[in-house]
């Protein structure tokens, strides 16, 4: 997936993401818990740092250059990233999806839009949005590509020995 399809996912993950913003700023009430199911409830709000609130003692303009100075980190790693590595590039795409997907909240809002909310009576997650969901997946799916390719490395070297030994 590299080019054209990538850009493509890209765009439709911020639709979706901003969608779903929209959605839940229309029909849910502001901090006020909205049970969904057992685990999970839809819960308003705005987040003024990024991931768990982290930063929000800084203001939108260095929030905003430390969001875009990663995206270009996220694209320089994404374009280096072999073709065959699926699930690298794959998760990429959803990183570089998601942080946009909030780039634009905060330049339009001045914060993050965030509605989804699991718990259990005696502990409740960080409030997120889908775009935090692509990131989180996309990271995941990164780390288990490095995983898998730290694996084929280790299983060649089995393959060969494991040494240089010409005897």
């Amino acid at each position: 997936m590299k080019g054209r399809l990538e850009l493509i996912v890209v765009i439709l993950l911020v639709a979706a993401d901003q969608a779903s913003k929209a959605i839940a700023e229309a029909t849910l009430p502001f901090e006020v818990s909205v049970p969904v199911l057992p685990f999970l409830a839809a819960y308003l709000t705005y987040n003024k740092g990024i991931a768990f609130s982290l930063l929000a003692f800084m203001d939108d303009t260095a929030l905003i250059a430390l969001t875009i100075a990663i995206m270009v980190f996220v694209a320089w790693l994404w374009h280096q990233a072999d073709v065959g590595r699926l699930w690298a590039r794959v998760g990429f795409t959803l990183v570089f999806g998601g942080a946009l997907g909030n780039l634009i909240d905060r330049l339009v809002h001045g914060h993050v839009v965030d509605f989804i909310l699991f718990h259990t009576p005696h502990w409740s997650f960080a409030v997120f949005n889908l775009a935090d969901s692509f990131i989180t997946v996309g990271a995941a799916l990164i780390i288990l590509d490095e995983f898998l390719v730290l694996r084929q490395g280790a299983g060649r070297q089995a393959g060969n020995g494991g040494g240089d030994d010409n005897g």
